[in-house]
């Protein structure tokens, strides 16, 4: 039996680099990202408890500059917390289109997004050239 026909769970980034065309999103490499989403998706939900927990340990100051310091602090974290809401939303976004067999396909041209944008960027859902389509758009309509 040819080892290489059977789905592999166990997919690596090389592996899915050096795969033929018709072999994109194959059920290994959509297992090799559900995989690698999933992780991303547990450890932002580790960050947002500890970012929580942090916020709630913040000692109230009656020095100015302390005070300045915890604010500026607080602000940052608030911040990044934010980033880690809309990252989550998009990890969960993904996770259902690869439930729904959309995943790895744009969603403006439906061509493929390409492995290697997908490996640097897994909740990719626009090929690079619809990608940078809407952010020369942004950047001239300034939305």
């Amino acid at each position: 039996m040819d080892k290489l026909a059977v789905p592999d769970a166990t997919e690596t980034e090389a592996n899915l680099r050096a795969a033929p065309a018709d072999e994109y999103m194959s059920p290994g490499q959509l297992a090799f990202f559900r995989r690698r989403l999933h992780d991303e998706e547990q450890a932002l939900l580790r960050a947002v408890k500890e970012t929580a927990g942090h916020l709630q340990e913040t000692e109230i100051s009656s020095d100015w500059n302390d005070m300045a310091s915890a604010e500026e602090e607080h602000t940052l974290e608030l911040r990044v917390r934010d980033r880690e809401r809309k990252l989550l939303h998009k990890i969960r976004e993904s996770l259902r289109r690869i439930d729904d067999g959309s995943y790895g396909w744009c969603e403006e041209t439906g061509e493929p997004i390409g492995i290697a944008r997908l490996l640097a960027r897994p909740t990719a859902s626009l090929c690079l050239e619809a990608q940078e389509r809407r952010e020369q758009s942004k950047r001239r309509f300034g939305g």
